[in-house]
Formats: C-alpha cells, sequence, structure tokens
C-alpha cells in the first residue's frame, strides 16, 4: 500500500518548507515538469575522480546505487549500465580549445534541449548529423549548442555525455562540437533546483549529493563543463544563449576574457556572485549575455540591431533562450533565434548555416528556407 503513495510523497517532501508547512499552490507548481513524479527507469554514469588516479562512475538503475571504479591513467572507457545508452570514453586530458571553422564546412546549431535525449537524437539522426549508433556523421561540420541542455526533462546527464562524445569524434573528423553555457546550466550549478526534475533530486539524493554537485569539479562532467564557453565566433556569425545588450558590446570585444569569467565563477553560489560586482553582470536577469531578450521584446528595433551587428563585426547574431518555437530570422537577418521548442517533447528544428545560405531543418529530415518573422509567441522561461 505504502509503495503506491511514494510518487506523492515524493511531491510533498519537495513542497514542504523549513518551518515544516506544504505551500501547495504556487511552491508545488514551481518543483518543475509535469508529472513531478514520473519515474526514470535508469541515469548516469555520474563519474568522479577519486585517489590514485582512479575514476568512480555511478549510476542509478531501478532506485537503486550501481558503482564501479577503474583506473584513469591513460583514459578510461565507461561500459553502459542503464541511463546514457553507449559507453563513454574519458580521455586522460579533456581539450578545452575550440576548433576554428574550416573553409567550406557548415554551421549546424541547436539549443534550449532541456533534457529531451531522444527527440535531439532523432532531430540530428534526420539530418545525418549522428549516425544509428549515435556516433558523429557530419565530417568537417561544426555543430554548435547554444546552452541550456540542463533543467526540464529527465535526460540531461545523458544529453552531456552525447556530446563529450561528439566533441571528441568530430575532433577526429576535423569537424567540431561546440556547447555553450546557458542560464540553465549556470542555476543549475550554482544551487537553483526550481526546474530540475524532482526524480533526478531523489537520485541525487541516492548518490549522497546535492544536485549541483554531481557536476562539481571532481567530477569529469563537471571539469568539462568548466571548460566551455558563452561566447563563440565561427566566421562572420556570433553565437551564444541568450544575446548582447548595447551597453555590454565590450564582451564581445574581450571574448577570451568574458568566457573565463564565466568557466571560473561556474557554480559559485549564486549570493557570492550576486555580491560580487565583477561577476554580478555576467548573470543579470535582465541584460547579461546568457538572460538578455532585447531583440525580442521590444527594447530594441531593426536599425538599432542593425547597429549593433555592424558594431560586433558580425552578419548576424544566434541566440536561443527566447522559446519561438521555430528557427527563424528576425530584424532582416541580423538575428537568428534556435529555440525550436525541444523543451515541450514533441519537435525540434536544426539552423544550417552554409556560406551566405542558412536554412532549418525539420524532425522527418526534410529542409526549408527561414521565415522573417516580427512578434514571437509569450513563451518566456
Amino acid at each position: 500500500m505504502a509503495a503506491r503513495f511514494q510518487p506523492l510523497l515524493t511531491v510533498l517532501r519537495r513542497c514542504l518548507l523549513p518551518g515544516g508547512l506544504a505551500v501547495l499552490i504556487g511552491a508545488c507548481a514551481a518543483t518543475g515538469p509535469t508529472p513531478p513524479f514520473a519515474a526514470i527507469a535508469g541515469d548516469g554514469p555520474y563519474v568522479f575522480h577519486a585517489a590514485g588516479n582512479q575514476l568512480d562512475a555511478l549510476w542509478v538503475c531501478g532506485g537503486k546505487v550501481v558503482r564501479s571504479r577503474l583506473p584513469a591513467r591513460d583514459g578510461a572507457v565507461v561500459k553502459p549500465r542503464c541511463g546514457y545508452p553507449h559507453a563513454v570514453a574519458i580521455p586522460a586530458r579533456i581539450d578545452a580549445g575550440e576548433m576554428p571553422l574550416p573553409a567550406g564546412a557548415r554551421i549546424i546549431a541547436v539549443s534550449d534541449i532541456h533534457g529531451r535525449y531522444a527527440l535531439l537524437a532523432q532531430l540530428l539522426r534526420a539530418h545525418r548529423v549522428i549516425d544509428g549508433g549515435d556516433r558523429w556523421n557530419a565530417g568537417r561540420d561544426h555543430l554548435v549548442v547554444a546552452g541550456d541542455v540542463f533543467d526540464r526533462g529527465e535526460d540531461v546527464t545523458e544529453i552531456l555525455w552525447l556530446l563529450f562524445q561528439l566533441q571528441q569524434q568530430a575532433r577526429a573528423a576535423g569537424g567540431a562540437v561546440h556547447f555553450l553555457l546557458g542560464n540553465h546550466e549556470t542555476m543549475a550549478l550554482y544551487g537553483s533546483t526550481h526546474y530540475v526534475h524532482p526524480a533526478l533530486i531523489d537520485n541525487a539524493r541516492l548518490l549522497g549529493r546535492s544536485y549541483d554537485a554531481l557536476y562539481a569539479a571532481d567530477s569529469v562532467l563537471g571539469q568539462w563543463l568548466r571548460t566551455r564557453p558563452v561566447l563563440l565566433r565561427l566566421g562572420d556569425t556570433l553565437f551564444l544563449h541568450g544575446g548582447i545588450a548595447p551597453q555590454d558590446t565590450g564582451l564581445v570585444d574581450a571574448m577570451a576574457t568574458t568566457n573565463a569569467a564565466y568557466q571560473h565563477s561556474l557554480g559559485t553560489p549564486r549570493k557570492q556572485i550576486e555580491a560580487d560586482p565583477a561577476l554580478a553582470p555576467l548573470y543579470d536577469h535582465k541584460t547579461s549575455p546568457i538572460w538578455y531578450r532585447g531583440y525580442f521584446d521590444g527594447q530594441l528595433d531593426t536599425p538599432a540591431v542593425q547597429a549593433l551587428a555592424a558594431r560586433l563585426g558580425v552578419a548576424r547574431i544566434v541566440v536561443g533562450h527566447t522559446t519561438i518555437g521555430e528557427v527563424a530570422s528576425f530584424h532582416g537577418g541580423r538575428v537568428i533565434a534556435i529555440d525550436g521548442g525541444l523543451k515541450r517533447g514533441k519537435t525540434g528544428q536544426l539552423l544550417f548555416i552554409e556560406g551566405d545560405r542558412l536554412s532549418r531543418g525539420l524532425l522527418d529530415g526534410r529542409r526549408e528556407a527561414l521565415p522573417a518573422l516580427q512578434e514571437v509567441p509569450r513563451d518566456q522561461d
């Protein structure tokens, strides 16, 4: 009998305030995706550096913790148990550098995946970016993921491992995978669990850590996340999650310094960030590069956006964050929005940049021209 009510008890536990009173209206509604008590059959691996040049790999499989320890001296291969369905190759050293775009290579971009591994894989397979075994299949092309792998859906770690593996495979083929940090990466790692799938919180508890500590600097994924940039320029295109406000163009001029500031501060507690005058502007919920929405909410008109692109010396700015529901062009092609609504779990789209030709890839493998839009739906989370 007790087992039947365990999901409900989990929800109630997550809505208890320190004083012991359950606030079911508002607090429960903000705990994350629905249904909040959906079961997760498998989760992981979470891989941590251990003493003696060892790696500890942990999974939660069917509600039980599974552990494996393996040497890491010359790299390691973690075989699948549950969760991510493929073996994970962990190199002896994580290469933090971003590869330049070779002549003639395509750029493929997507954003705001939010834990939807199966949908992302379906989209990438449909356009032969990856093969049927989820391996890199795009040669010298570059794939850009413009932030927000974290939160909402349940397969966050699985997507991170997919991108981690694809980055190595693409580099070996002469291509590249660029994963940029979004606001949900920074939120999750500074301890904000507002949008985290509740079952992942429970899994972290089973593993003896807080959710953010699963991606701490002693973990392989946490170490990798702390090498990821926020700003990326490929050719004449600037990529980032939210956008650059006109008063913050200096962050792009000093791109290496800006990226280093994010990387070094990732995982710093929110209160500490907000109290630091050097870091607070990088995380500001209105104007920072991971949060800005000024291209879509009326702050900037088309002449202002065109002037901004000219000031930055780019042909276009590609952003996610503001959910359009499709990949589309704004402001005369100076802004390309790529949050195609993957988070909703039903469909998604890719952006293709091939020289001066831009198109979008649909879930069924078709390609079509980008629509030029003027307004966006009010879906701002």
